[in-house]
């Protein structure tokens, strides 16, 4: 009986030996659901649940929370002490760090939990090394840090890229503009409001067969791939922004670092000499999209020390007013609000009002 794994395997190389053309695309498409479907056993094997893993999984504290990922010693643990000032092992060999060290800091009135995780290696997600354990923390996470070593860069980007995607984390990306339903009846029903470059009816057909749905409505609204199709029928997929760290920078010359300033979504830094750490921590903030709500109780000056820090997509007064106390929303009648989110200062607002970063506002209650 072949594992997993060795079904995987067997999958790719026969992806990898088939042309890609029209002819072949339904196939190449069927091929890429199974390798889905079996990815996801990995992630959640079928049976028992195993035992839990020694010390990963930490208490979520703050408001925001990033790992630190890559591969071993490229200066993970270095970063983490250096920003947060916790201690996590560091020494010049490989696998120093063994389970996850959480560290806090303290940005622009947000409380922001650091977790350095350990080493991944090669064939994580095919459950070799703890890489597992330390890719379903990466899940949790609002945002991903990648950290390379400079010198020997994009070789290990795109494997750690590549180990991520087989775990369902996609960094950097949006979730697929695709409606998708299930239906009792009816058959495959697809509409389709773009011109289609890889995905016809009958690719679509074959890869919703592999997952046994016989009868579905499917809206198309953008030039789709069939990763993109994979990914909605999974339904597991996670969205994460994603910095990658390029560490070490110590080491190389004015003009190579020029060069590396140009990559998209890149940080370049030295871990050991404190280099650039403001340029990474403003967009570090960035990519987080935080939204700090002052509070101002009634006859007094707002509160700007202690900020309610809301996530991008939660960041109505009702959902503020939850984070101040469950109950409160209750007695709700409704807030002033200061800030660039109302016309004119202060302005009354419902609780579907939408706030932007540095508003302060008061809540009446009935």
């Amino acid at each position: 009986m072949a594992t997993i794994v060795d079904k995987i395997a067997g999958i790719e190389a026969e992806m990898a030996r088939t042309q890609k053309n029209k002819a072949t695309s339904g196939h190449l498409g069927m091929l890429k659901a199974k390798l889905a479907k079996l990815r996801r056993e990995l992630i959640t094997p079928k049976g028992g649940g195993g035992g839990a893993g020694e010390g990963f999984d930490v208490a979520k504290s703050g408001d925001a929370r990033i790992g630190f990922v890559g591969f071993p010693s490229v200066g993970k643990s270095t970063l983490l002490s250096n920003l947060a000032g916790v201690y996590s092992e560091v020494a010049a060999y490989e696998f120093t760090t063994l389970t996850t060290v959480p560290g806090v800091i303290k940005y622009k009135g947000a409380k922001i939990q650091l977790l350095d995780l350990p080493g991944i290696i090669e064939g994580a997600k095919d459950g070799k090394g703890r890489g597992r354990q330390v890719i379903a923390v990466a899940r949790t996470c609002s945002l991903i840090f990648i950290v390379l070593d400079v010198l020997k860069p994009l070789g290990h980007k795109r494997l750690l890229e590549h180990e991520l995607e087989g775990f369902g984390i996609r960094l950097n990306k949006k979730p697929p503009n695709i409606y998708f339903k299930k239906k009792d009846k009816g058959g495959i029903n697809m509409n389709i409001m773009v011109p289609q470059t890889e995905l016809d009816l009958e690719t679509v057909r074959i890869i919703l067969s592999e997952y046994k749905i016989h009868n579905a409505d499917i809206t198309l609204r953008f030039d789709a791939t069939q990763e993109d199709l994979i990914d909605v029928i999974e339904g597991n997929r996670i969205y994460i922004p994603c910095i990658y760290i390029l560490n070490k920078i110590d080491q190389i010359s004015i003009e190579e670092l020029d060069i590396i300033y140009k990559i998209p979504h890149t940080v370049p830094i030295s871990a050991h000499h404190k280099w650039n750490f403001d340029d990474l921590l403003e967009m570090m903030w960035v990519y987080l999209n935080l939204c700090r709500i002052y509070t101002k109780p009634k006859g007094q000056l707002p509160d700007y020390n202690a900020p309610v820090v809301l996530q991008n997509e939660k960041r109505a007064i009702e959902d503020f007013g939850n984070r101040l106390h469950r109950t409160l929303m209750k007695e709700f009648k409704h807030a002033l609000v200061w800030g660039s989110s109302v016309k004119h200062t202060p302005q009354k607002v419902g609780k579907e009002h939408v706030l932007h970063d540095e508003d302060v506002v008061q809540i009446v209650k009935k």
